[in-house]
């Protein structure tokens, strides 16, 4: 395995907090050939789940106790990886993945960066969340912003908001509407760029801006929620909304970041099998992630 691979880590969880969905995601991807198309091995699935229908008074997490338990068991598994000298991709799974990414990472390299491409900001908290679920507050959480005791789980704050890029987010309105912190109220240091600022000024372009300001600053995760996309082009998802990302544009935001030596794991998240009759969806996610990184080493 050179340096430039990735293990592949499976995280099946969904934050509905029921059997089905994106925790299907996984075992889906390794069918696609997820594996041959980043490149690495593939360490299998860690052993995570989420279940439970009730919304924690306390932290206002849907099936709370499984949150911070797996958490607890992807921060670990990822400090375990790192220190072996390896690459993490994690296939998720739901973003809730991300938190206990971010703390593994950080407990093995100090200080690191995040590359947040996502429809969503993500910047929710257990009580301006409208649903609970955990996919609504990662950034938050990795901040050190989010629910105390799910911030707690992962030893205080991953990043700062100076090491933290939030790219393709598309849901202000809505997030206003219920609430959530802005990232204007986080700081003028975290850096953001809703889809029509990707757009107009070219993914391609806002994927090599971004590689280079965290390069000089920290070594950087990357997260990808398939819902970057536009719901006509990648229906199998929970959350659907217009106005994404197009293929193309998604291979020329991430394969400046796929590039970039600072990066020191990834993850995706998102993907439901279940909304994706005969994978054609994911057949195409996995194209686009192969496009990337054959980009990333023809480069």
């Amino acid at each position: 395995m050179t340096a430039e691979s990735f293990t592949l880590i499976g995280v099946p969880i969904d934050s509905v907090g029921r059997r089905g969905g994106t925790e299907h995601s996984p075992a889906t991807l390794r069918e696609l050939d997820l594996c041959g198309a980043i490149g690495g091995d593939d360490r299998g699935d860690l052993p995570v789940r989420i279940r439970g229908d009730e919304r924690d008074p306390e932290t206002g997490i849907l099936a709370s106790q499984d949150v911070l338990a797996s958490t607890a068991m992807i921060r670990a598994g990822i400090a375990e990886a790192i220190s072996r000298g390896e690459r993490p991709f994690l296939a998720g799974g739901c973003c809730a993945e991300l938190p206990g990414a971010l703390a593994g990472a950080r407990d093995v390299l100090g200080d690191i960066g995040l590359v947040h491409v996502d429809g969503h900001l993500d910047l929710y908290d257990g009580v301006t969340s409208p649903t609970g679920e955990a996919a609504d507050m990662p950034v938050a959480v990795a901040l050190g912003r989010g629910p105390e005791r799910w911030v707690e789980m992962a030893g205080g704050a991953s990043i700062a908001p100076e090491r933290t890029v939030i790219v393709g987010h598309r849901d202000r309105e809505e997030s206003i509407g219920y609430g959530m912190t802005q990232p204007e109220e986080i700081g003028a240091a975290l850096t953001h760029y809703p889809v029509d600022r990707v757009r107009a000024e070219g993914s391609g372009a806002v994927g090599e801006r971004t590689a280079a300001k965290l390069t000089e600053t920290a070594p950087f995760w990357l997260h990808f929620d398939v819902d970057v996309l536009d719901q006509e082009v990648f229906p199998a998802t929970d959350y659907l909304m217009p106005g994404g990302l197009i293929w193309e544009e998604l291979v020329g935001l991430l394969t400046p970041l796929l590039a970039s030596q600072a990066l020191i794991g990834a993850s995706l998240a998102c993907y439901n099998p279940e909304k994706d009759p005969g994978h054609a969806h994911g057949r195409a996610l996995v194209d686009a992630l192969s496009a990337a990184t054959s980009q990333r080493q023809r480069g």
